[in-house]
């Protein structure tokens, strides 16, 4: 089948009724556009795809700001103090069709420190017809004078069970449909952005044979592990069998799997284990991101002994930060599962 243009454009929200997990900043931004209490700078800070553009548009449109009065940089490529004192002087110009003239600043971290001092004169005393939206992946580098000078909304990198609502939802839409689990591991690999989930769902319609995606073809194209040779290795550090547990890591490799994500999606499933065993009322929780015949294993190491405990994924996360430095990523694994299985 076909898919026409990127979906994460095709899909973008126009209006604070169709952002996704962002309620805590949708409520406080709709309260101030009916009170009439419209900040003069914002600051959207957030992880990558969580939405900060998007919503700066929608606020922009939703205070009546026509095109011709919305005005998007890219910091990253305008971020001198040449392009800051060109902003100073067009500010005072009055809007066109608009009661407000809409500056987006996006990774407003990339201006320079000439660049943010001229930006901050600005800010304290903006034209009344002048909003700023600024938006950063990384807040922790601006001023601490411009985040005074500004409301700040910290967005929340949206939920896995969110991810694969949404993914599934767009599928459907999209005349796709995609099982629980491949929308789950599509929801994994997107790492808690809303764009690499539709990029990544792109890539599974493009490359499917028929209207229907399983979680082993979503596997193939992200680079993740298939469901039989995570329940080999489950089932082989469940029994603590040294040599099935390597040979799983080997299967692994053998197969181009994404390591880092090979070990987060390990570490999803020990945890599981252990937060069933601890937490049984919350078995439906716990068990939702896995398939039927996984969560039947899950299920079953948690009701009896099992070495799939704390222990094991405390040792596991050590293991984990140590993939993305290893000259042989899936070593730092392999010793794990050697320290805690017998021969």
């Amino acid at each position: 089948m076909s898919v026409t243009g990127a979906l994460y454009q095709k899909y973008r929200p126009h209006s604070f009724a169709k952002v996704r997990d962002q309620d805590h900043i949708v409520a406080v931004l709709e309260g101030a556009i009916k009170k009439g209490h419209i900040p003069h700078a914002m600051l959207f800070s957030g992880t990558r795809g969580t939405g900060k553009t998007t919503l700066a548009r929608i606020f922009a449109k939703a205070i009546g700001t026509k095109d011709l009065d919305l005005y998007e940089i890219d910091a990253a490529s305008n971020r001198g103090i040449d392009d800051i004192r060109e902003l100073k002087e067009a500010v005072h110009t009055l809007p066109y069709e608009s009661d407000h003239k809409v500056y987006i600043i996006d990774e407003v971290h990339m201006l320079t420190k000439e660049a943010f001092n001229a930006l901050l004169k600005t800010l304290e005393e903006p034209p009344s017809h002048v909003v700023f939206i600024l938006a950063t992946t990384e807040e922790e580098k601006l001023l601490d004078t411009i985040l005074s000078r500004c409301q700040v909304f910290r967005m929340h990198s949206p939920s896995r069970s969110v991810l694969a609502e949404t993914v599934t939802d767009i599928a459907e839409q999209e005349g796709f449909r995609l099982n629980p689990d491949a929308a789950d591991l599509i929801a994994v690999a997107a790492d808690g952005s809303f764009r690499d989930a539709l990029g990544v769902m792109q890539k599974v319609i493009m490359a499917s044979g028929d209207t229907i995606g399983d979680a082993d073809e979503v596997a193939a194209i992200i680079g993740a592990p298939k469901s039989s040779i995570m329940m080999q290795l489950i089932d082989a550090l469940h029994n603590k069998k040294r040599t099935e547990a390597l040979e799983s890591i080997q299967q692994a490799v053998e197969s181009n799997v994404d390591i880092k994500l090979f070990v987060r999606l390990l570490l999803d499933h020990v945890r599981a284990v252990m937060l069933l065993r601890n937490l049984p009322a919350k078995k439906e929780d716990i068990l939702s991101a896995f398939g039927t015949d996984m969560r039947d294993k899950i299920e079953g190491y948690a009701g009896g002994a099992t070495p799939l405990n704390s222990h094991l994924l405390l040792r596991l996360l050590q293991a984990a930060d140590l993939v993305s430095r290893s000259p042989i990523p899936q070593a730092p694994i392999e010793i794990a599962i050697i320290e805690m299985t017998e021969e």
